[in-house]
């Protein structure tokens, strides 16, 4: 990457902020209750290099309430759809201070609600792009900060995918039968795994972050990461050996680590016990997963889907347009952190029936 910096390039560097056009030093905008802001309509074509953000809101849940779409190319239906918090890769309605090669953010210690988040996924278009932010939540955002910088260019190249990121959640994932004490059980089927994505056409995938609320206590890793490329097959064309394997790390989950590719992006609690809450990722800069047809990419809660955690994730990914339209974003409360359980294994559901109680937020997690 270094060695593009000498390179000639063409095109002009503009850049769409909240800068106070008074030249005073309110730099910020005010996103009403139920309002969709636009923060950015560029004609013609480019490349969007660089986005940084910050918000002060009174809603300490606003992570998850104010929603992210990006549009490209007159599309009417978005190729991101996104919480802002889960976007820039942290989840749990919290902020915290990483950094990897494509996003990181900036927190004060001690302070989870508010940061300085940054995201160099490269964003080409040919025709336009536009990006929104709708606030979900009951509660006027004050202070919406935001810089997109991008290059304006005369065309991009046929060979240029557009940038896709969307947000899951299963909560809890439902486990086909109880733990699997004796390592006797096997899974040879990616059915009911936890979904990554799920996408239609030719692109590559590049990577994903998963969040976990540990809901059942003990080490919540093991289950293995699938990909299944132009069509559902088995063996998968790619096969995992452990969820913390899948994000780079080994022997349990080390939450300290935040490397360029992989690693833990937020920790919070003990680490394998009841209500630990961390995000991990895996982004493949190096190696893209390419797929021409489909792309299925899920991983398995807990060997063989022994377990019925708290997942979440979002998954980043280049493809041609059109994509296949994403499932409905889930209504604020089915994306709001889930209450702290107070709970025994023995009373986590087996599927395909009833719900873990203490579903819903928890005003200690505020």
């Amino acid at each position: 990457m270094l060695d593009l910096l000498s390179r000639r390039r063409s095109g002009h560097s503009r850049r769409i902020s909240s800068w106070d056009v008074t030249g005073r030093n309110r730099d910020s905008w005010v996103v009403e209750p139920g309002e969709t802001r636009s923060l950015a309509d560029i004609p013609g074509a480019g490349v969007i290099r660089h986005i940084w953000f910050t918000i002060g809101s009174e809603d300490r849940l606003y992570l998850r309430k104010a929603v992210l779409r990006m549009y490209w190319d007159g599309m009417e239906r978005p190729s991101v759809e996104c919480p802002v918090g889960d976007f820039f890769g942290v989840g749990h309605g919290r902020v915290g201070s990483f950094s990897c090669a494509v996003l990181n953010m900036s927190a004060n210690p001690g302070n989870d609600q508010n940061a300085g988040m940054n995201c160099y996924f490269p964003m080409p278009f040919a025709d336009g792009a536009r990006i929104t932010l709708e606030n979900q939540g009951e509660t006027c955002i004050r202070s919406l900060y935001c810089c997109f910088d991008y290059d304006a260019l005369p065309s991009v190249g046929d060979d240029e995918l557009r940038f896709h990121a969307w947000w899951n959640r299963e909560n809890p994932c439902i486990p086909a039968a109880g733990p699997d004490t004796q390592d006797a059980r096997a899974n040879l089927s990616d059915a009911e795994n936890y979904l990554l994505v799920e996408a239609s056409g030719a692109g590559h995938f590049v990577g994903a972050h998963l969040s976990i609320h540990n809901l059942c206590g003990g080490w919540w890793g093991e289950g293995d990461d699938m990909f299944m490329v132009d069509g559902q097959k088995w063996p998968p064309d790619l096969h995992g050996t452990g969820t913390e394997d899948w994000y780079g790390q080994a022997w349990g989950s080390q939450p300290q680590n935040a490397f360029l590719y992989n690693g833990v992006s937020y920790h919070q609690g003990n680490h394998n016990d009841y209500n630990e809450r961390i995000t991990v990722y895996r982004y493949h800069v190096c190696d893209p997963v390419i797929f021409h047809e489909s792309l299925r990419v899920s991983i398995e809660h807990g060997h063989a889907n022994d377990r019925a955690d708290d997942y979440s994730s979002v998954a980043y990914w280049y493809q041609t347009l059109p994509h296949a339209p994403f499932p409905p974003l889930p209504p604020v409360a089915a994306r709001l952190p889930r209450a702290n359980v107070r709970i025994q294994p023995v009373d986590l559901p087996l599927r395909p029936d009833r719900p873990v109680s203490g579903s819903g937020f928890d005003p200690s997690y505020s």
